[in-house]
């Protein structure tokens, strides 16, 4: 089904504080699930295999307990939102040209959008690349080179991103709508729900109609 970008951003930010995230983070998943959307990518399907494996665990077991050398985390794998977020942070890095490198990201594509962010803040192209697949970002457009089918992994992988100072691929341009498996929308749908008050006798009698009381 196609959706608009917005509804994409909105539904996945509060499925992203269903499923314990910060208002914070929440709010920066929705950018970079909406950002890979955009672009024909498979945003809501990774977000929500990501948010059922992560489900109200410690996010501290999966973000980066260092960022000196390789990153890594307690658990063995890295959460790609923390990781993303902490990446977007240390742009200034890749600006002196020193690559940031991270240890088994489990869904790795998520990171592409902060990297983006990364990009755009440093004023220079990126490359994200992991086994068999490489991505080229300038925060705007994105170039995806990936031959074996390794873009929507969810494994753990080795992953860089690197500057890169010269662009000979022609990026493409996000679109305004994206299409998202029902599937992954009705899930999406489902974490959304936990933040929805439930009823009550008082918000009944509160809200519109006839509350308690039967006027007919």
């Amino acid at each position: 089904m196609s959706y608009s970008l917005n509804e994409i951003e909105a539904l996945s930010k509060r499925a992203g504080r269903g499923a314990g995230l910060s208002w914070g983070i929440a709010e920066e998943t929705a950018r970079a699930v909406r950002w890979l959307t955009s672009h024909g990518l498979p945003g809501v399907p990774l977000l929500v295999d990501l948010l059922d494996h992560m489900d109200q665990t410690p996010r501290l077991k999966f973000a980066p307990t260092s960022f000196e050398g390789v990153w890594g985390a307690t658990s063995g794998s890295l959460c790609p939102l923390a990781s993303g977020a902490a990446l977007n942070d240390c742009a200034d890095r890749l600006f002196t040209g020193q690559p940031i490198e991270m240890a088994r990201v489990s869904h790795p594509l998520l990171v592409v959008p902060f990297a983006g962010w990364a990009s755009i803040h440093i004023a220079a192209p990126v490359t994200v690349s992991w086994p068999g697949v490489r991505i080229k970002t300038d925060g705007y457009g994105i170039w995806v080179h990936d031959p074996n089918g390794g873009r929507d992994v969810t494994e753990p992988v080795d992953l860089t991103c690197s500057p890169t100072h010269h662009m000979d691929e022609t990026l493409s341009m996000p679109c305004l709508r994206g299409d998202v498996p029902q599937t992954a929308w009705a899930r999406l749908g489902s974490l959304a729900h936990r933040t929805y008050a439930p009823a009550t006798e008082q918000s009944r009698v509160l809200g519109a109609g006839a509350g308690v009381t039967d006027n007919d």
